[in-house]
């Protein structure tokens, strides 16, 4: 028999309610021995119950609580499972906590509920993981992936996938095992085909990576300029608030502002920088180096250039420096008589998104969130895309299988025995298997459930 194990299911500190979660064959009999329900009410399955948390040995009540028992196996963790909702601070909770405990229960280790479901078959691995993306989404968009594939829409894929190898592996395996019976040969041309059309599914998930990435961890955008070209305006229009400090004095902003928000659903993590220039204050050009780092850790720049003015070396400096990065460059302060226009930019940044805008009428900051939706999807990946890979371990594992997939396609190239090919075919679909669960390593499974909260 496994152990009986409870924890804390609700973030720390004070609220209306927080709840002790249950889980294993001894729950009921344990909440029984804590738990006084008021009147004549019986504790039934799925329905809330009224009553006192009490200490028996010194029959002292602990807390006013509701109590609900669900019988195995539908349940969270597939077993019989009890929450019980105290008030909502740390000393009721512990110390119900503590007498659950006492009567037969173990502490939980972290994410222990969500391994129970996986190992009882509730959950495969893939939609467990999707639960801590769940509960950590900053975004609706973020959100609607992690939800996607918590509902096993991801993991269908891999199983259609993995089908399709099982049906080429018993084709070769027929042709190995009974070469002089009466079916049909298996032709390197034919085997060739059938494992391309298995290699375009996974370099099409593989494809999603990049912007999966970005939708759980968020793209990181920088906006550089020399001084005065209205890079805090920017920040402050698209935070619609304003937080950066905003003047006609050059250098205001000496240091990095750093800011999280949505755009269209994609989290961002938008950095206003110190204007790079010349400059004898220490101060500043601490700001400017900092400005620097920023820049080269940015998935995308926003370089904004002052359009009322002719282009200065300050200016082209910069340019220089952001040849090989994805760019959207600003022409602001297209209000007043414009001097720079698209030309002239285009001499240094021949490949950059360039936007006239103006941070004085807020013109051009819708095209801007825009082109940044569009970078991100790169038109490659749909939004409404229900397969995008968020998941490093499931883009590390797919890369695996790809390389498996080549190898057995390159075999058939060069009419290799169907023997060797098998070997890597074998490799790709166990590899995918790791994505599910169905063929991954205790010590991966320890792993990724440490990642989760307590009581989940």
């Amino acid at each position: 028999m496994e152990d009986t194990i409870a924890a804390i299911a609700t973030a720390p500190g004070e609220g209306g309610i927080g709840i002790i979660r249950i889980s294993g064959e001894q729950a009921k009999e344990i909440l029984l021995q804590v738990f006084q329900p008021a009147g004549n009410i019986v504790l039934e399955h799925r329905q809330m119950c009224y009553g006192h948390i009490v200490e028996p040995d010194a029959n002292r009540m602990i807390d006013e609580v509701l109590c609900v028992y669900m019988q195995g196996p539908k349940t969270y963790t597939a077993e019989d499972v009890v929450e019980i909702h105290c008030h909502g601070g740390m000393v009721p909770l512990r110390k119900t906590l503590e007498l659950v405990l006492q009567h037969g229960a173990r502490m939980a280790e972290p994410g222990e509920f969500t391994k129970r479901a996986f190992l009882n078959g509730r959950l495969d691995l893939s939609q467990a993981e999707a639960v801590i993306d769940l509960i950590q989404a900053k975004t609706e968009k973020t959100f609607d992936v992690a939800l996607d594939q918590l509902s096993g829409v991801f993991s269908d894929r891999i199983k259609e996938i993995r089908k399709k190898l099982v049906d080429i592996l018993v084709n070769v395996t027929v042709n190995i095992d009974y070469p002089d019976e009466d079916i049909e040969e298996i032709t390197y041309e034919n085997l060739r085909k059938d494992l391309e059309a298995v290699q375009k599914d996974v370099n099409a998930m593989l494809s999603s990576a990049e912007t999966g990435k970005i939708i759980k961890n968020g793209l990181a955008v920088t906006i550089i300029g020399k001084p005065n070209v209205g890079k805090s305006s920017l920040m402050n229009c698209l935070l619609r608030e304003s937080r950066a400090i905003v003047t006609e004095i050059p250098g205001t902003t000496r240091d990095m502002i750093e800011e999280q928000l949505s755009v269209r659903g994609i989290p961002v993590r938008l950095t206003d920088t110190a204007g790079i220039r010349e400059t004898d204050d220490f101060i500043e050009q601490i700001g400017i180096e900092k400005s620097k780092v920023a820049f080269y850790q940015a998935d995308l720049i926003i370089f904004m250039v002052d359009a009322s003015r002719a282009l200065s070396d300050e200016d082209r400096e910069i340019m220089s420096l952001i040849e090989e990065k994805k760019t959207i460059v600003i022409l602001n302060k297209t209000d007043l008589t414009p001097v720079t226009g698209e030309e002239a930019v285009r001499e240094f940044l021949p490949n950059a998104v360039i936007i006239k805008a103006s941070m004085e009428t807020m013109q051009g900051v819708e095209e801007i969130e825009e082109q940044i939706v569009a970078m991100v999807y790169g038109g490659s990946v749909q939004q409404n895309d229900h397969t995008i890979v968020t998941n490093v371990r499931h883009k590390d594992i797919l890369v695996k299988a790809k390389k498996s997939l080549d190898d057995a396609i390159s075999m058939t190239g060069l009419c290799e025995a169907l023997e060797l090919i098998e070997i890597d075919i074998n490799s790709a679909y166990a590899s995918l298997g790791e994505i599910i669960g169905e063929t991954v390593q205790d010590d991966i499974l320890n792993e990724v459930f440490a990642r989760f909260c307590l009581g989940k």
